[in-house]
């Protein structure tokens, strides 16, 4: 892992992002404080998470109690209605 200030940066950023590319995760420091990480990119694993989740079971055991209920678009319809009524 290398170390390099911002200044650096700004005079050779190219080479910089060509270093990260390469699998080289660059620190950027201001004043010796390090500020910044310049790493190379990773792209996301594929798959839609959203279908691979897997409920937990309180909220499966939860879920099976708030079955059917009142439609909250009737309620909010009848309220619009009452509402409007002179």
């Amino acid at each position: 892992m290398k170390t390099i200030s911002i200044r650096q940066l700004h005079e050779k950023t190219g080479e910089w992002v060509r270093q990260a590319e390469a699998h080289e995760q660059i620190i950027i420091t201001e004043r010796g404080r390090p500020i910044a990480a310049l790493a190379p990119y990773t792209a996301p694993a594929r798959g839609n998470r959203f279908r691979e989740r897997r409920l937990l079971p309180a909220y499966q055991k939860l879920r099976g109690k708030l079955s059917g209920g009142t439609d909250s678009s009737a309620i909010l319809s009848a309220d619009r209605d009452q509402e409007s009524a002179p």
